[in-house]
């Protein structure tokens, strides 16, 4: 699957709540201050800004796979020359031989298909204890939205580009992914899941820039804002939206 690209300044605008989701997880990975970091998936660098704050001697490698994410963080984050911004898929990453002390990625992982490819990338960026501390969406996560999207999808018009898809989500159990984990050379493997119902104040803008981006971009420009009204309409009041996360700390073996 090719990396979606995606409107890196609307998300940078309306990222506030996967940033409060970020700081948590920020806190599980302990720092001397002068490691180098791999932040997996930074997106328009709000999280990663967060990152520097604590390696005031380290380096961060930020990767994205979205030209439009890799510019804003660039915009966000200046010259700090800690910090180099690389446009790569995770799947196939390559540091030519170099390894970090410890990855971490928020919200990220599930808009990856193969996990298995994903981690043993991730392994192979590591150096022999390295820590890779994470989160991403985790078995069902988005549910009502992924439910409505595809029921709405094999309706006509939308069918012709939709009906059948699967999504571009990976949704993992925490078994599942202990399991890749342990495949791909992990051990200290520790994985769960956390609900977290979010709040957004523009779901409308939440559901074109995130979360249905990738179903849009299979429509036709015409179709696109008639597909996006319907969903929205098909969630009815609900101020919530249930977020599963799926957590993930390990530890790289060689």
């Amino acid at each position: 699957m090719t990396p979606r690209d995606w409107d890196g300044a609307t998300y940078d605008r309306i990222s506030t709540p996967m940033v409060e989701l970020a700081k948590p997880v920020l806190d599980r990975l302990e720092l001397e201050g002068d490691e180098t970091v791999l932040d997996a998936g930074c997106g328009s660098g709000r999280v990663t800004e967060l990152l520097l704050e604590r390696l005031p001697h380290g380096h961060v490698i930020a990767v994205d796979g979205s030209p439009a994410m890799i510019e804003q963080a660039r915009e966000r984050l200046g010259d700090d020359d800690r910090v180099r911004l690389r446009l790569a898929d995770l799947q196939s990453l390559d540091l030519h031989g170099e390894r970090v002390d410890a990855i971490l990625s928020t919200a990220t992982f599930h808009w990856i298909a193969d996990h298995d490819r994903l981690f043993a990338r991730l392994h192979a960026t590591l150096r022999p204890g390295g820590r890779l501390v994470a989160q991403c969406g985790g078995d069902g996560q988005v549910a009502e939205v992924d439910e409505a999207a595809k029921r709405i999808g094999a309706q006509a018009p939308f069918a012709e580009h939709l009906a059948g898809w699967p999504g571009p989500w990976t949704f993992a159990t925490a078994e599942e992914t202990a399991d890749r984990l342990h495949a791909a050379g992990f051990a200290d493997v520790r994985t769960w899941l956390e609900r977290r119902p979010m709040v957004f104040d523009d779901r409308r803008e939440w559901l074109r820039t995130i979360v249905l981006g990738s179903h849009l971009e299979r429509l036709p420009e015409d179709l696109r804002d008639p597909f996006l009204d319907a969903v929205d309409a098909a969630l009815g009041d609900a101020a919530e939206t249930e977020y599963v996360r799926l957590n993930i700390d390990a530890v790289a073996l060689s």
